[in-house]
């Protein structure tokens, strides 16, 4: 039996995620007041993804508590429906993007911070709130896979859809950059346009790994073999 039950961790990570979120929007940074505002950044974005993801497992659990031996059919539907966007969020979106975040940051961070962490965000963002937003998201979201089963989409559709989501992001980028004339993350700065678009391409080869490790992760947790051995010990 948990320690604790899975739908308490939901909703204290999702108080938390709100927490972190009002914090770093109460954050007085310039960049916040330019074009595209906190939306120019992927780690705002994942926030975003995250609180909505966790909201939408905590909607599911209540909803299920709430219909549990009930007999409406119509109540059934709608709950599959909502349990499939979430097991569609979590493979698109919460997991290879999540993990994208934290990936990415740290190895930049480690390299060269001022490639993507200027030291002069000392200045606005305390340690706690930087962790929350590029550390503890990892562990979040594969707490969430641990505890529930999530059905992946076919890899074809499910890479499709992070995919867009990559390409998307980009030219989101660019266009911020085309209207501002400057980049949203100082690494950008430093290298030529050349090498700007084999840094695009390997961040989207980067983010689709993601997405297949969170698929074979998901497998080897909840795969009958392997839940079988873990219910017998």
């Amino acid at each position: 039996m948990a320690l604790i039950p899975s739908q308490v961790l939901r909703v204290a990570i999702l108080l938390s995620y709100f927490s972190i979120l009002c914090h770093y929007k109460a954050l007085d940074m310039p960049a916040h007041q330019t074009y595209g505002g906190s939306w120019k950044f992927l780690t705002f974005i994942d926030l975003v993804i995250q609180a909505v993801f966790f909201g939408l497992c905590v909607l599911i659990d209540v909803s299920s508590l709430l219909t549990k031996g009930g007999d409406s059919r119509e109540q059934e539907r709608q709950l599959r429906k909502l349990i499939g966007l979430r097991d569609w969020m979590m493979a698109v979106l919460a997991f290879p993007v999540g993990a994208f975040v934290v990936f990415t940051f740290w190895s930049l961070y480690l390299y060269d911070r001022d490639l993507v962490y200027p030291r002069l965000l000392d200045n606005f963002i305390p340690q706690w709130l930087n962790h929350g937003m590029h550390t503890t998201v990892l562990p979040f979201i594969i707490i969430e896979m641990r505890t529930t089963h999530h059905r992946y989409p076919s890899r074809l559709w499910g890479l499709a859809a992070v995919w867009c989501f990559g390409i998307g992001y980009i030219l989101w980028t660019c266009w911020v950059n085309q209207v501002t004339g400057v980049w949203v993350y100082p690494v950008l700065e430093r290298i030529t346009p050349l090498a700007r678009v084999i840094f695009f391409s390997a961040m989207t080869v980067v983010i689709s790994v993601f997405y297949v490790l969170g698929e074979i992760l998901n497998s080897y947790i909840w795969d009958q073999p392997h839940t079988e051995k873990v219910k017998g010990e």
